[in-house]
């Protein structure tokens, strides 16, 4: 809970639960190492995580007809209650976008998913259709959100902890990465590179000439700016999407992306059993 009450509005009762489970450890820490902190755009450390669930339910008839159908709604958000200052704070920069705060922006997930990092219960119950609208995670969403980025441990391109023989990391544990896809990019890296180690084999680093390669290494390089530090990484937008397409990187042809691959001798590189 300490993260969140310095470095964000307090402890919201996120999905991390510390009051159950204790505060967040970091294992490089441990073994001796020193994390690297990110930052926001004002200088401060960590980053909010950029959204919330709403119980459906507690919704109007009107916006669940519209998520139930179109799996989106988005409703206008009163000029007075309009806070641009909020998408600096997010940790999805890919959605820092002036819709994003001129508009509540919801997603069926399952619940209603509300795409900003907290809006103050008292001024989202005045929103027409949200006048019985409930938070279930975090329970205080209408006050802040769960701090990240707080203990990105320093890494090789081989995802192996930087000074350490046997740690390797991926996800938001290896550098200042957004969304499911890098963890899995970076986390299938790390495992591989894992059984390596045990077996002794040389250790794989993808190549830049592929897309999951360059933002491993591009990231890594950018860590060592004080800029770098403010950026967040991912292939759904912000800075590096747009590297990406002027690399010739960003493609949707499953095939022409196969070529790729195999021009670099890793087609299935990952199905290859070695233990």
């Amino acid at each position: 809970m300490g993260n969140c009450l310095t470095y964000g509005n307090g402890c919201c009762m996120c999905i991390l639960r510390c009051p159950s489970f204790g505060p967040r450890v970091s294992i490089t820490q441990k073994a001796g190492k020193s994390d690297i902190m990110g930052k926001r755009k004002d200088g401060a450390f960590g980053a909010f995580s950029g959204s919330g669930k709403l119980e459906k339910g507690s919704l109007s008839d009107e916006i669940r007809q519209q998520l139930d159908e179109y799996g989106v709604a988005v409703i206008p958000v009163p000029k007075e209650e309009i806070v641009p200052e909020k998408l600096d704070l997010k940790v999805c920069q890919q959605y820092a976008l002036t819709e994003y705060a001129e508009n509540i922006v919801l997603l069926d997930t399952g619940y209603a998913k509300i795409m900003t990092p907290f809006f103050p219960l008292e001024s989202l119950r005045r929103v027409p259709g949200f006048e019985n609208a409930r938070y279930v995670d975090p329970y205080a969403g209408g006050k802040g959100n769960s701090i990240r980025y707080l203990s990105v441990a320093e890494r090789e391109n081989t995802m192996k902890a930087t000074g350490i023989e046997n740690i390797f990391c991926g996800g938001e544990k290896s550098g200042l990465f957004v969304g499911h896809t890098e963890a899995i990019s970076t986390g299938s890296l790390a495992g591989h590179n894992a059984v390596r180690y045990l077996k002794g084999m040389k250790l794989l680093e993808l190549p830049i000439g592929l897309a999951i390669g360059d933002l491993i290494a591009f990231a890594n390089k950018n860590l060592k700016k004080e800029e770098g530090l403010m950026t967040r990484y991912t292939f759904a937008g912000a800075e590096y999407f747009k590297r990406m397409k002027e690399k010739g990187l960003y493609s949707i042809d499953p095939e022409e992306i196969r070529e790729r691959v195999k021009r670099y001798g890793l087609e299935d590189i990952y199905s290859e059993k070695l233990i």
